[in-house]
């Protein structure tokens, strides 16, 4: 990609579309708003407001309710899929991606169609340009991959010195590790981000 990404406002029909897939998980459970909250970790008003369409998750948040409910993430973005196959080969065209936007990021999440997926693989924009933008880190279990693709990024981490990335450099570390990643400059970066459920052993 050369020019830079023009991201249109986030549709409310999206958002909404992701609340009623997570109230679908939850009441095939038959589960309360509290039940679900005391398995995920997650606040009952939080649970309920992105069930309703009114906020988007962070990755941390989903990655939180789909353990709690016992799913693949991906369900959260498509009704149909199918689990990885040894000898698969899934080819996903410039564009197809599901979407989802909160206050700092823009996530296009890829392949929403496969579940139990090794790796998480997502493009996204930072819409965010200082640290102050957010009200606490990122963190998940697992490790994760980041590339620059147009722009600069800054990333904080918890004990680390904020380093700040350009196109084409990339990093890789342990996610539940605190994590933020901001805009550099004027202009909304661009980056490639795959995350792994695989433990750190430390």
């Amino acid at each position: 990609m050369t020019a830079p990404a023009t991201i249109t406002p986030f549709p409310d029909n999206q958002r909404a579309e992701f609340g009623r897939r997570l109230l679908e998980l939850r009441r095939a459970r038959g589960w309360t708003l509290a039940e679900l909250s005391e398995r995920s970790g997650l606040a009952v008003s939080t649970i309920s407001k992105a069930e309703r369409g009114l906020m988007s998750l962070t990755y941390d948040r989903m990655l939180q309710l789909a353990r709690g409910i016992g799913v693949d993430m991906a369900e959260f973005f498509a009704a149909d899929g199918a689990a990885f196959a040894p000898g698969s080969f899934a080819l996903a065209p410039k564009g197809t991606f599901e979407r989802q936007e909160t206050r700092n990021y823009v996530y296009e999440m890829l392949f929403p169609e496969i579940r139990n997926k090794a790796m998480v693989p997502m493009l996204g924009t930072l819409k965010a340009h200082d640290l102050m933008d957010f009200d606490d880190f990122v963190r998940h279990p697992g490790q994760e991959f980041l590339m620059v693709l147009e722009g600069a990024v800054t990333v904080f981490a918890e004990g680390k010195t904020p380093v700040t990335l350009r196109q084409g450099d990339s990093l890789y570390f342990d996610s539940s590790r605190g994590h933020l990643y901001a805009s550099a400059g004027a202009q909304d970066a661009r980056i490639l981000v795959v995350c792994t459920e695989v433990e750190s052993s430390g």
